[in-house]
């Protein structure tokens, strides 16, 4: 029987700890990425069809400006030039085509067709932006507090501008200005007039008076103050034309005259019919006003004015109705001074007349 006595201990093999690499040296190499998104999917498709373009590609590309993580290329530079212009080019091509089929709607008349032709052109061109803002490969949430901010200042400063915008669609709504009414405007003198809506835009509402000047009101203003609308429900408008005659004339006989040369003007509606009002007895005249209607206001009043009176004046010529004139009287007072004058004057003729004598 073997007896062994306790075994030693055996030493444990030392293990050698590995060297601790620094955390920087952990991580991997980041390539540097164009920081528009577009551009670089537009780099790997060109590329991958040929290698000259991908190499032209890369030669453009080096041409940067680094700022940090920030870098941007020539080649970026070109690409969101051409997504921008291409953007433009398709939502102005795309609102065109809509208004065009806008248009050939019979169905609507002149104020529908325009306001379709808002609400469409709008929808066009914000879908045409956040096209481009998808193309470019903008993330807009990293920009939530900037666009925020930047809302806010753009929302303060174009208050006006989106204010006029919806109250144009209000009126084109409510159908209360359509192109073509008639309405009374007034110039910075405050001369009233009248002009024809020609267009109702995005800002302002353009009229055209008869002397083709061009207003230009904004549709705020059109909204909020009280406007005259000569053909709202209707486009008859009643017109006025003062006339005078002598205190001596057949007063039934110039009121006949009057009737007749209002039905005589071929705009002047024989229903209603035309009628005279006896409104005053004046200074030197009795004094009347032929009321007469018309339906196209915005041919012109003053037109249909001046043919009644010059019907009116030959009538009145061939009828021996004298149209009158302010006339004066003057009487003058005696006094010492006034005689010596009038001598004065004697004396100056007598030398005269004996002279010529």
């Amino acid at each position: 029987m073997n007896v062994q006595g306790p075994t030693p201990p055996t030493a444990e093999p030392t293990t050698e700890a590995a060297p601790v690499e620094p955390a920087w040296s952990l991580a991997e190499p980041v390539e540097e990425e164009s920081s528009v998104a577009a551009a670089e999917g537009a780099k790997e498709a060109l590329s991958s069809q040929s290698e000259t373009v991908g190499s032209v590609i890369d030669t453009v590309d080096k041409v940067a400006l680094s700022l940090g993580d920030f870098r941007i290329s020539l080649f970026d530079v070109l690409i969101v030039s051409a997504v921008i212009v291409g953007v433009l080019v398709f939502a102005w091509f795309a609102s065109r085509m809509a208004r065009r089929l806008v248009k050939r709607m019979t169905r609507l008349d002149d104020a529908q067709q325009l306001l379709v032709e808002k609400i469409v052109t709008i929808i066009v061109w914000a879908a045409a932006f956040f096209i481009g803002i998808d193309l470019l490969g903008i993330d807009l949430t990293a920009l939530a507090v900037f666009s925020g901010a930047f809302g806010l200042a753009i929302g303060f400063g174009l208050q006006k501008t989106f204010g006029n915008l919806i109250a144009g669609i209000i009126l084109l709504m409510d159908r209360s200005i359509k192109p073509g009414d008639v309405i009374a405007v007034a110039d910075l003198a405050g001369n009233e007039s009248f002009g024809q809506i020609r267009k109702i835009g995005i800002r302002a509402v353009s009229v055209t008076t008869r002397d083709q000047r061009e207003y230009l009101i904004p549709n705020e203003n059109l909204m909020i103050n009280q406007v005259e609308n000569w053909s709202y429900s209707s486009k008859n408008v009643r017109m006025q034309v003062p006339v005078g005659v002598s205190y001596e004339a057949d007063m039934k006989l110039a009121e006949e005259l009057m009737l007749e040369a209002a039905r005589s003007s071929d705009r002047v509606l024989s229903a209603p019919p035309p009628t005279v009002w006896m409104s005053e007895y004046g200074d030197n005249s009795v004094n009347f006003v032929i009321h007469c209607w018309i339906k196209d206001p915005e041919e012109g009043v003053g037109n249909v004015r001046s043919a009644v009176l010059k019907k009116l004046w030959w009538l009145f010529k061939d009828n021996g109705i004298e149209i009158p004139f302010p006339q004066r009287d003057i009487h003058l007072r005696g006094s010492d001074q006034l005689e010596r004058l009038v001598e004065l004057l004697a004396d100056r003729r007598e030398p005269r007349s004996g002279a010529k004598d």
